[in-house]
């Protein structure tokens, strides 16, 4: 990918590191990652893409955590720490999982972590774990904070009475990031040399509860007890006529401005070495975002704000190097944010399921796909092909079908929809594996506005192999991908 029209005809797959098969209650950076990346190669695949891999919230959620530069430690793989001699056969025994189909989360809040220590404390050269944490100031903030965070019985850092940590607890989430970090390196190594590119996820806000908020407090709008002034979330609109509060504080972009954005550059250069591409989450957000009050109980309360617009942008390509950024330009979209999309030479998404919602051209809808940009036949954030045909009005189902060129029995339509993806101009097309699979509403992966009963979806190994790999060879060829 390259900003401008000029991207190279490619496709690939979305799917969380979470929702990979293994042993261990969780995907990880196991040899179920290669294996999966082996599949990708052989279907003719170039990109996979995943969500961001930072710690998740108490509901699971990537797009809030402790800290923009954590890693999850969910994400370790358990055999490689057996085979180095860190765990023993009854403790990888005992954190086997009690189902194939879905994160087992609330086992691994109650037991991961106290397994990664006792694998922590049997390491016998320390050395290498402390170099990597001081070579980073934000991986070592963010293990101190969490540090801190246990010894004042977790309570948010406004909180926090106690300054002295544990230092073996320290330790052990300086061995987890170590491991976390080592680990994934190998595996991109892995995709790269199978051609396979990783696209990363940038969430546009952090959390107030973070070592992002806790240790750099001037950028973002808090009064003098470190709580929010406003907060971010989404205006009303046709999804959700009370609009969304997410509670994020927002930034104090006035105070980044002076640094050129220093904490963002640092942010975008720590992604891009972990990365081939990164998607940043809400890219309408830089244009203009919604404030709400942070004593609102509805963000129906809030306004729109300027944002930083085109000096932010310039910053993060400059941070981002030869990493390929992409916006995330969905949901209330304004002459403003096409214009800024069109400046930053960036490649926008394109949704599939966005393209049907009344009866105009839609920008969503396949034949006006431009070169530059992303098009999806939904997100995370969408019901699943299947599971959105089945839920459509007759109508508006017939139309989409007959966009198709499809005839037949609606439920095989998703392989119509695919093709004529496939076909379109776009750059880059990706689906989720849900989509690949075939499966419908029960496997979604995400609601928005609904705390509960997401994010834990996973497939077997079963299944993935179910998947007709010629199948997407063929359309990878015949369309030039």
């Amino acid at each position: 990918m390259k900003d401008g029209d000029d991207m190279e005809r490619k496709s690939g797959v979305l799917m969380h590191i979470s929702s990979l098969f293994g042993d261990y209650s969780i995907g990880s950076f196991g040899i179920e990652a290669k294996y999966f990346i082996d599949f990708l190669q052989d279907c003719g695949f170039s990109y996979w893409q995943v969500l961001p891999f930072c710690m998740a919230d108490e509901h699971n959620s990537p797009y809030k955590s402790y800290s923009s530069f954590s890693g999850n430690l969910f994400f370790v793989d358990l055999n490689s720490l057996y085979e180095e001699g860190l765990i023993t056969d009854e403790e990888l025994s005992c954190a086997r999982q009690q189902s194939p189909y879905l994160c087992e989360f609330d086992r691994l809040k109650a037991q991961r972590f106290a397994l990664l220590y006792k694998a922590a404390m049997r390491v016998e050269d320390r050395n290498i774990v402390e170099k990597f944490v001081t070579d980073s100031k934000y991986i070592d903030t963010f293990c101190r904070f969490m540090a801190l965070k246990a010894a004042n019985h977790d309570l948010p850092w406004q909180e926090w009475t106690e300054d002295k940590v544990d230092e073996d607890i320290l330790f052990t989430w300086r061995f987890i990031q170590y491991t976390f970090h080592t680990q994934w390196a190998q595996i991109r190594s892995y995709a790269n040399s199978k051609g396979i590119k990783i696209i990363g996820d940038i969430p546009i806000y952090v959390a107030e509860d973070s070592s992002d908020v806790w240790s750099a407090r001037q950028q973002f709008l808090l009064d003098s007890h470190g709580k929010p002034t406003h907060v971010a979330g989404v205006s009303p609109d046709y999804f959700c006529a009370e609009g969304q509060l997410w509670g994020n504080p927002l930034y104090n972009w006035k105070e980044m401005e002076r640094d050129d954005y220093g904490w963002w550059q640092d942010r975008m250069r720590h992604m891009a070495s972990m990365f081939d591409a990164v998607r940043i989450d809400h890219f309408r957000g830089f244009e203009s975002y919604w404030s709400i009050p942070a004593d609102s109980a509805s963000a129906k309360a809030g306004a729109w704000i300027k944002g930083p617009g085109m000096s932010l942008v310039k910053a993060l390509k400059a941070a981002a190097g030869d990493t390929q950024i992409i916006a995330e330009d969905l949901g209330d979209i304004t002459p403003e944010v096409y214009e800024l999309v069109r400046d930053s030479g960036l490649p926008g998404m394109r949704v599939f399921q966005f393209g049907f919602l009344s009866d105009g051209d839609s920008s969503h809808l396949p034949h006006n796909y431009p070169n530059n940009c992303v098009a999806y036949t939904g997100t995370h954030d969408n019901n699943t092909l299947l599971g959105y045909l089945w839920e459509l009005d007759d109508a508006t189902r017939a139309r989409m079908l007959e966009y198709c060129g499809h005839r037949d029995n609606w439920q095989s339509g998703c392989e119509s929809i695919i093709r004529t993806m496939f076909a379109s101009h776009a750059g880059l097309v990706m689906m989720p594996i849900q989509d690949l699979l075939g499966y419908g509403c029960d496997t979604r992966l995400n609601t928005p506005g609904e705390a509960q009963g997401n994010w834990a979806y996973r497939i077997t190994k079963e299944q993935l192999d179910s998947i007709d790999r010629g199948r997407y060879r063929s359309l990878n060829r015949v369309y030039c991908r």
